[in-house]
């Protein structure tokens, strides 16, 4: 016998996604349906990400490095989806983002103020450094982004 609201399938089975939900309580992952954000990407998205991961640059390998020595509370990941973006570094614990920028960014500051817009508006805050103070000025790098986040966070840099 099934349930009242359920519809069943062709071999008789419970269709669980055609039953009605029932009200999800306490802190809640998702959308209705139980889609986090990272699942409503498109399937391109993660291949992307881990394009951009296995192809990353001494620059942003150094930073990396740094930042899981130095910052290991803050747990940042590497070449995070949003939307149509990839951030460098985000901790979402600390709802910070650290973009790594080269030479080519002087000629694209529009699209970066684009980029920054739309992150900010996701609740992060971006933190912005040339690959040059990462490569010659890496202790400064990281005091800056220990500044920006939470104490709790910091570890050796409190």
């Amino acid at each position: 016998m099934r349930a009242p609201g359920t519809h069943s399938t062709a071999r008789g089975a419970v269709d669980p996604t055609l039953a009605p939900r029932a009200k999800r309580v306490g802190r809640v992952r998702g959308n209705e349906a139980g889609l986090t954000k990272r699942q409503l990407l498109p399937a391109t998205t993660v291949f992307r990400s881990r394009e951009l991961r296995r192809n990353a640059g001494p620059v942003e390998n150094v930073l990396k490095a740094e930042l899981r020595r130095g910052l290991p509370a803050a747990r940042f990941r590497h070449q995070v989806p949003f939307g149509p973006y990839h951030a460098d570094f985000c901790s979402h614990t600390a709802r910070l983002i650290v973009e790594v920028d080269d030479a080519t960014h002087a000629d694209r500051r529009d699209r970066d103020a684009a980029r920054t817009d739309f992150l900010s508006g996701e609740g992060y805050r971006v933190l912005r450094f040339w690959n040059n103070d990462v490569m010659s000025n890496i202790e400064g790098v990281m005091a800056e982004i220990a500044r920006n986040l939470p104490s709790e966070l910091r570890g050796s840099f409190a």
